[in-house]
Parts: C-alpha cells; sequence; structure tokens
C-alpha cells in the first residue's frame, strides 16, 4: 500500500515537469504564429501598394496622353480654320471663271472628238488615182468684142433680189424674243446697234468684210447668230458656218451661245453639220474649199481675237471678221 502511494506520487512528480514544459512551449508557437498572420498581412498590403501605385501610374499616362491629344486637336482645328479663310478669301471670286473655262474646254474637246470620229469614218483608205486637170490659163478664152458690154452685178447689190426676206428678219429681230422658235431661227431680240451692222454686211459689204467687235464674245456671236439665222432663210440646207477662233475655250464660248441663241443641239456642230469649229486658218481655207466643190456655199466667221486673217479666206463669197479693240486683244493674250 505505501509502495503504491509512492509510486503514485512519483508518477504526480514526473508528470509536473512535462505540464510545465508544454506551459513555456505555447507561448513560441503562438509568436511564430502571429509572425507568419504578420507576415502574410504585410505581403498582402505591400500588394496592394504596387498595384495602386501601378494604376496610379497608368492614370497619370491616359491624362497625359489625353491632354497632349487635346492639344494637337486643337492645332489642327485652327490650321484648318485657317485654310477655310485662305480659301475663302483666295479662291472665291476666280471659282466662277475656273468653272466657266473648263466647261468651255470640255465642250469644245467633246465636240473635236466627236468631228475626228466622223472624219475617221469617212477616210477612204484606197488610193484614188490622180487627176490632172488642165489649167484655165492653157484653155482659150474668148475675148469679148468691142460692142459687148459685160453686166457683173456691184457687190454691194448681190443681196438687193433678197432685200425683203431679210428685212423681215430684221423686224422679226427686233420684237419680243421666241424661245420657242425652230431650230436655226433667232430666239433673241437684236437692238437697233445690232440691226445696223447687219444691214450694213448685206447691202454695203455685200456679205464680204470686217466689222468693228462689239466689245465681247457674247456680242459678237449674238450679231453672228443673226447672220447664220438670215443665212438659213436664204440658202436651206445648202451652207455651212465656219468659225475660226485659236484657243479652245473661245470655241466652246461660240458653241454655248450659238447653241442657245439658235435653239440648236451637240449634234448641229461637226463636219456634217450646220457649224464646224476651228484653230487654224488651214482647216477653215480646207473646208471652204471643199463645200464650193460640192455646189455649197460657206460661211467663215473669224473671233476678234484673231489679229490676222488669212489672204486665202478673203477669196471665198462670205465671211465676217470681227476687229477686235486693243483691250480685247490684250485680254485674249493675258488669257493664254
Amino acid at each position: 500500500m505505501t509502495d503504491t502511494k509512492t509510486k503514485n506520487e512519483d508518477s504526480d512528480k514526473k508528470d509536473f515537469p512535462n505540464t510545465e514544459k508544454n506551459q513555456i512551449k505555447s507561448p513560441n508557437k503562438a509568436n511564430k504564429e502571429r509572425k507568419s498572420v504578420q507576415a502574410i498581412d504585410d505581403k498582402k498590403d505591400h500588394t496592394v501598394l504596387s498595384n495602386e501605385r501601378i494604376a496610379n501610374e497608368l492614370f497619370d499616362e491616359l491624362i497625359s496622353r489625353k491632354i497632349s491629344l487635346k492639344d494637337e486637336i486643337n492645332d489642327l482645328e485652327k490650321k484648318r480654320d485657317e485654310i477655310d479663310k485662305d480659301i475663302e478669301t483666295n479662291f472665291s471670286g476666280q471659282s466662277d471663271n475656273i468653272a466657266k473655262r473648263v466647261k468651255g474646254f470640255q465642250d469644245y474637246l467633246s465636240g473635236a472628238l466627236q468631228n475626228l470620229s466622223q472624219t475617221v469614218e469617212r477616210l477612204e483608205l484606197i488610193s484614188q488615182p490622180i487627176v490632172v486637170k488642165p489649167s484655165p490659163l492653157d484653155q482659150n478664152q474668148v475675148k469679148p468684142s468691142k460692142d459687148e458690154i459685160i453686166n457683173s452685178p456691184a457687190v454691194a447689190d448681190i443681196f438687193k433680189p433678197d432685200e425683203k426676206i431679210i428685212r423681215k428678219c430684221f423686224s422679226n429681230f427686233t420684237s419680243q424674243p421666241d424661245f420657242y422658235a425652230e431650230p436655226w431661227t433667232l430666239r433673241r431680240t437684236l437692238d437697233p446697234e445690232g440691226i445696223e451692222i447687219l444691214d450694213d454686211w448685206f447691202f454695203n459689204l455685200g456679205g464680204r468684210g470686217a466689222i468693228e467687235s462689239r466689245g465681247s464674245r457674247p456680242k459678237n456671236a449674238m450679231i453672228a447668230a443673226g447672220l447664220i439665222s438670215i443665212l438659213g432663210e436664204l440658202y436651206g440646207d445648202q451652207f455651212q458656218t465656219l468659225i475660226l477662233a485659236s484657243e479652245p475655250e473661245r470655241l466652246g464660248e461660240w458653241r454655248r451661245i450659238l447653241q442657245d441663241s439658235l435653239g440648236l443641239t451637240r449634234d448641229d456642230f461637226g463636219p456634217n453639220s450646220g457649224i464646224v469649229l476651228f484653230e487654224r486658218a488651214e482647216g477653215v481655207i480646207e473646208r471652204a474649199d471643199r463645200l464650193e466643190e460640192n455646189n455649197e456655199v460657206p460661211m467663215i466667221i473669224v473671233d476678234a481675237s484673231e489679229t490676222t486673217v488669212e489672204i486665202p479666206i478673203l477669196q471665198f463669197p462670205l465671211w465676217l471678221a470681227f476687229v477686235g479693240s486693243e483691250e480685247e486683244i490684250y485680254e485674249s493674250s493675258e488669257f493664254n
């Protein structure tokens, strides 16, 4: 019994030191756990701070880029306003003139291409035999006897038989314009000065001569339109008008005015039509010779910008040359 009690006491004594040892170890373990938790928290805090720093840097960079883009946009808008202002001040007054010149060249070019295609279609690719005609000087001419009287009408009297028809046309030209008249009939009115010019050309110059320009191509073209209308009444389809002007823009202006004042279409301008436009006098002379060979009448009109008239043109029965003033010729040379 005593031994048993002693054993129990000894066992109690042996267990007590273990308990103290356990109590001593517990604070160390807690400290480690706290340190571990604190390290994790510090790491989390460091990560959060790093993310915030990166976000702030990105945000600052976006703001700076936005500011720079706004500055660039403002600069571009200023440049745009300056360009718009420059265009309005420098080109607004010339836009109409440029458009007219481009339109005139376009009209002339399209007509020239059409004329070229028609000419090519009519070309004869088979060589023709050369026929030599005897010269009129080689023929025996019959001299008129002294008693014979040769009656040749004066130049001014060529249109006397048709004076009534011509005067009636003059009267129609001074009345109200007929915008729905037949093609090749003047649809505009002429002032008394224009009627005087026509009267002088028909009954004093006999259809061949130069007259003073009226100061502008539209006014000259209206006089020419009146002549074409009257000659259409006299000769019908047996005459063709040949217009000479050395620049495409001038020919385009002639085309527009005649087309409007005579009620014509684009088909009325061409080698096989009523009006043909030329830049060179050689083409006019060649075409007029061909018309006379076909028993047709050429009517030649020379623009006021032409400073000279070729001598062969003067041999044809009907021609009209507008004599431009020094200002008109100077403006034409500046236009080139």
